[in-house]
């Protein structure tokens, strides 16, 4: 098996044109060309991800955040980025990243959430090209819900901790517009969709001010998109059943925010 055999299975399911200008999905480290004995899939290219993937003997890792993101002016061992850098190098392990192309398909990252809430009639919230593709999903829930409901049913669905929220709507909500990892940029398209209720990640303080008839639910970067690491062994699997192809066993653990509760 090649890399390029593993690439292509990906970018089947999530194509390379679909990413935003600012990302760098894509092979990250390594060659097309170079053999691949197996495959361990994780959300972070870490320094343990990549020690993980040499104890299972696997010399590709998949994530779907990317190791270099901006630009790198240095490789520093005693820098996250840098010592995972180093360490895919000097152990042979290509590292290939789907992010903004994962979050583009309705199959990915806003569509498993989508489904992990049972919603129906849904469609792509900020749509590109046909419509078929794009940022964020919106639809209705399986039945209307005031706005403490949805809090208690989102927590029970994505087995949350904690849930940042706007105040609570008292009137039922039945449209919800859902945008995995940092969306508060999308707030607007979400109410201009008709979204009573909108749920994604990294929402900043003044974006909890909401309008009469609107909610917001922060549910955590990680939180929204982790199950995108499913998707990625499943469509590994499905294309090669027999190829060693893994997920992280640290993955529930790989979350970089903590929470501390009393």
């Amino acid at each position: 098996m090649k890399v390029g055999d593993i690439t292509a299975v990906l970018e089947a399911f999530a194509p390379l044109r679909l990413q935003e200008s600012w990302d760098n999905s894509g092979l990250i480290i390594g060659s097309p060309d170079d053999d691949v004995h197996g495959v361990l899939v994780g959300f972070d290219c870490t320094s343990a991800l990549i020690d993980e993937a040499v104890e299972k003997g696997c010399d590709m890792v998949v994530t779907h955040h990317p190791l270099i993101f901006k630009g790198v002016r240095r490789i520093d061992s005693k820098d996250p980025v840098g010592a995972a850098i180093m360490k895919a190098i000097r152990k042979g392990v290509a590292v290939y990243a789907a992010h903004t192309t994962a979050d583009k398909v309705i199959a990915g990252v806003s569509g498993a959430m989508a489904r992990r809430l049972e919603l129906k009639n849904v469609s792509i919230m900020v749509p590109e090209e046909d419509g078929t593709i794009g940022l964020g999903c919106i639809g209705d829930l399986p039945r209307p819900m005031t706005g403490e409901e949805a809090l208690r049913y989102v927590q029970k669905k994505f087995g949350l901790k904690v849930i940042k929220s706007s105040k609570p709507l008292e009137t039922p909500i039945s449209k919800v517009a859902l945008l995995g990892g940092s969306g508060e940029g999308e707030i607007p398209q979400a109410q201009a969709k008709g979204a009573q209720l909108y749920i994604t990640a990294d929402i900043s303080y003044h974006h909890f001010f909401t309008p009469e008839g609107f909610m917001v639910m922060d549910v955590g970067h990680f939180e929204s998109e982790v199950e995108i690491v499913d998707i990625f062994v499943e469509e590994i699997r499905k294309k090669f059943p027999t190829f060693a192809s893994y997920k992280s066993s640290a993955l529930d653990r790989s979350n970089p925010v903590h929470y501390f509760l009393m």
